[in-house]
């Protein structure tokens, strides 16, 4: 036996679920049907219950508590009545549930230490005929199962916990990362986890596996998996760039050195105030925050949101001459924009070139504009008219904490959050972050493939 098969099976040992647990499982699941089943028949609405998701298809890893069951509904029902007889079945089957939104509501909830959604869905012919993006779920259901072998299962539960220990496991916008459904179809195109990742180490993106031969599609993305039921959709279209790359990375690791701590991640680092003041003392460089109220959004909401807030104040602060270096968001209770400047302070005055001049309209236009005014010049440099004009902001912080930093590209929902109130923080004043976000900040001045 390899040493990577000896090291899969010790890890197979951990996330297999034993019998007791899947009996447990099941059991609850039964019930949860049942009720499903009598709720709908009070509501005298022609519809049927399904469970779907890993543990309808026998990828769960133990300890997972995790019950998908869907509703599906006929097509000549309106949008209004699928959401009202949805929410009400969830509701009877769950009565201390919660309402959560996706493409439209649905009831979360736990009964006997599993958590529980129950989804309303339209019973659609096939994954072409989708009127929401949850109408395919049956359908990766059934095409997972008709497929999957217990080896098979066994190999997805591998590819899944590998891609937990190094953090890419999750197609929520938060992580960006591998769905469960993409693990199944990647197992069962290449067999098992080693040749997965054997195929992942040589990977030259744009990659593209066309499980069913579905045919030429175009897809704007480093991995392309065309969904067997749909060929209309990339299956990896969420994955970020990022997280294949890192696949590709500790796929390399792991083949070169087998280990059961690549499975596994371990418990998260935290930086004290004092050492992100060393941090920032020997980098010698100008860290500066953004912080203020996180908007009550989902994550799948947020995320999106914060990233192109992150991207639109970082090019801003580019034009402005203050040089990012790296920059980071983070969400709690709070939300951070982070950036880390390789200049925090500008001269007075700032270079503008205008057009050259032979251009003369636009020559003539720049140079009646600047001069007479305190500009610099014009004067002329190549063919060029050049100004030297005085800097609306000299310093990052006062461009940040001025009405400027609206004029960067930001998410609408980050946007109201800073109208309504912000606080900048620079220098080793980003240490008192340390408490609420000190993992996030370990991870960031820690940084690691």
């Amino acid at each position: 036996m390899s040493d990577f098969e000896v090291v899969t099976e010790a890890v197979l040992e951990r996330v297999e679920p034993d019998p007791a647990e899947r009996e447990r499982l099941e059991a609850t699941a039964d019930i949860l049907l049942e009720r499903t089943r009598e709720a709908i028949a009070d509501r005298s609405v022609d519809a049927d219950p399904i469970r779907v998701g890993s543990t309808a298809r026998d990828t769960w890893l133990a300890g997972e508590h995790d019950i998908d069951l869907f509703v599906r509904f006929p097509t000549d029902l309106s949008r209004e009545k699928l959401e009202e007889h949805g929410l009400a079945v969830g509701h009877a089957v769950l009565p201390e549930g919660r309402e959560e939104y996706a493409e439209h509501p649905y009831v979360t909830g736990s009964i006997d230490g599993f958590d529980v959604d129950l989804v309303p869905c339209y019973d659609v012919d096939s994954a072409r005929e989708i009127e929401s993006a949850v109408d395919r779920t049956p359908f990766h259901t059934a095409y997972v199962e008709a497929g999957l072998t217990a080896d098979l299962a066994a190999e997805v539960r591998l590819l899944k916990q590998f891609c937990k220990g190094i953090g890419v496991y999750g197609s929520d916008l938060r992580t960006r990362g591998f769905s469960g459904y993409l693990t199944e179809l990647l197992i069962m195109e290449f067999g098992s986890l080693r040749s997965v990742l054997e195929a992942a180490s040589d990977w030259y993106p744009p990659v593209e596996l066309d499980p069913e031969d579905h045919g030429e599609r175009s897809f704007d993305d480093d991995l392309v998996v065309i969904d067997p039921t749909d060929p209309t959709r990339n299956v990896a279209a969420v994955l970020s760039p990022d997280n294949l790359a890192r696949l590709q990375h500790y796929a390399r690791a792991v083949l070169a050195e087998p280990r059961v701590g690549a499975f596994f991640s371990g418990t998260p680092h935290t930086l004290t105030p004092s050492a992100i003041e060393r941090h920032v003392a020997r980098r010698e460089t100008a860290p500066i925050a953004l912080v203020f109220a996180a908007p009550d959004l989902v994550e799948d909401e947020l995320y999106p949101q914060l990233r192109k807030s992150l991207d639109g104040v970082g090019d801003a602060l580019d034009r402005h001459g203050f040089e990012v270096l790296r920059c980071a968001a983070f969400a709690r209770e709070r939300a951070v924009l982070l950036f880390e400047l390789e200049v925090a302070e500008r001269p007075a005055v700032e270079r503008h070139e205008g057009p050259p001049v032979h251009a003369r309209d636009h020559a003539e236009g720049f140079y009646r504009k600047y001069v007479d005014t305190d500009a610099y010049g014009p004067f002329i440099q190549g063919d060029r008219y050049v100004v030297e004009r005085e800097r609306d902001n000299t310093s990052a912080a006062g461009f940040l904490d001025g009405e400027a930093v609206f004029s960067a590209r930001l998410g609408p929902a980050i946007e109201d959050a800073l109208r309504d109130g912000y606080e900048v923080r620079e220098g080793e004043g980003i240490a008192t972050l340390a408490e609420e976000f000190g993992t996030d900040l370990a991870a960031y001045f820690d940084p690691s493939p």
